[in-house]
């Protein structure tokens, strides 16, 4: 039977096993899982022939650097809730495209532990007569749960995202969820009355713990809050971040930009090889944590500013002031004209571009091209397995002549 299956992925080799043996029950429901159906080194040929054939034209696609253990890789998992017909509390995710809220108790890609602290509070629910909230009518009270775990440190922070902030019977709940799970270090109240598809609003109360979760990412301890961003897949984020210091070839004596810094990752992780690190974010809130981030590691090399990326760049060009490498890790949808433009400003000896977008990330590489740089090296990442998604690592390095 194997023999007349369609091979979505081209003439395999004999003994090749193309299709995943048992793939989620529940992954063409959910949609979260694009490539569930193939086995997992061909969800991986899938992804190294889709950055073939977008960035190909600008040189040789190392080997993607996929997972040993592709599963339960999540270090942050979100539930909605929602009622059945018959008056029954789910939880789960929403359908693909969709507010439609499909029941999951356990994921094939979420921490385990996070999966069964949010099955806990939903069966708590009834006890504290907590109604899911219902977006078309605006009434009931929780909204999400947010589950954040350090994969090192073991630390746990649980988020409950409620349509109001009166929270009845608060000290009985968290009593009775840490008497179900008393690894759990932290847990807030998240304030959303907003009819939006945001899942966190502004306000926020701590229940229990201090109100964040730390975790160690390449050596460095970072803090968590429940609204900065973290990468998701800490195992995959290290070979990552190490491929980018890799190719940034730092010696100790370069001066190094962070570009779109967040709470400083990649800036303070590079910190250790260069002379100086310059990190720019326009959140503030990414901001304030980066420099906490700092002190928290003992690292005096490496400075924080809240602005636009490119206008700094830009400022230093003008001040006279140069760089030697610059990261940029843009969000999906990859990075503007002004801030490409004063990149070249700029003009850097190397560009290290993370993107977690290979589309638009081949857009921005043929501005940098044209623009007088080169590109090297092109390392793809499998960050999220049995997902559609790809991140690469570029380097680029002005041309010569």
């Amino acid at each position: 039977m194997e023999q007349k299956q369609k091979k979505p992925l081209g003439q395999a080799k004999q003994g090749t096993v193309l299709h995943n043996p048992s793939p989620c029950p529940l992954y063409r429901k959910c949609g979260g899982c694009q490539l569930q159906n193939l086995a997992y080194s061909q969800q991986l040929k899938w992804k190294q022939d889709a950055v073939g054939r977008l960035l190909g034209r600008f040189g040789k696609i190392e080997p993607i650097i996929g997972m040993e253990h592709p599963y339960h890789y999540r270090n942050k998992v979100q539930a909605a809730f929602a009622l059945t017909k018959s008056r029954k509390i789910i939880s789960g995710v929403y359908q693909s495209s969709s507010h439609r809220v499909v029941a999951v108790d356990h994921c094939l890609t979420e921490d385990e532990k996070a999966d069964e602290i949010i099955c806990s509070i939903r069966e708590l629910m009834p006890g504290f007569r907590m109604v899911p909230y219902n977006e078309d009518t605006g009434y009931g009270f929780l909204r999400h749960v947010l589950v954040k775990r350090g994969f090192i440190s073991g630390q746990i922070m649980v988020v409950m995202v409620t349509a109001g902030p009166i929270f009845p019977a608060k000290k009985r709940f968290v009593q009775a969820l840490r008497q179900l799970h008393p690894e759990i270090t932290t847990i807030l109240q998240n304030i959303n009355p907003y009819r939006t598809s945001m899942v966190l609003g502004e306000e926020e109360r701590v229940l229990y713990g201090p109100g964040y979760i730390e975790d160690t990412l390449c050596g460095c301890i970072f803090r968590i809050s429940a609204r900065s961003f973290y990468q998701i897949n800490p195992v995959q984020t290290e070979k990552l971040y190490g491929k980018a210091i890799e190719l940034a070839g730092l010696s100790g004596r370069e001066r190094v930009i962070d570009a779109y810094c967040g709470v400083g990752t990649i800036g303070l992780v590079a910190s250790r090889s260069a002379g100086q690190v310059i990190g720019v974010e326009l959140n503030g809130d990414a901001v304030r944590d980066a420099i906490a981030n700092a002190k928290r590691n003992g690292i005096k090399n490496a400075r924080f500013y809240q602005g636009d990326a490119g206008e700094f760049m830009r400022n230093m060009a003008q001040d006279g002031e140069t760089a030697d490498v610059v990261f940029m890790d843009p969000p999906r949808a990859g990075s503007d004209e002004a801030f490409l433009s004063s990149l070249l400003v700029l003009c850097p000896e190397r560009v290290v571009y993370i993107s977690c977008n290979p589309q638009t990330q081949c857009r921005d590489l043929q501005y940098l091209v044209k623009g007088g740089y080169r590109v090297q090296k092109i390392q793809p990442v499998d960050m999220f397995p049995h997902t559609a998604h790809i991140e690469t690592v570029c380097l680029l390095a002005k041309a010569q002549g």
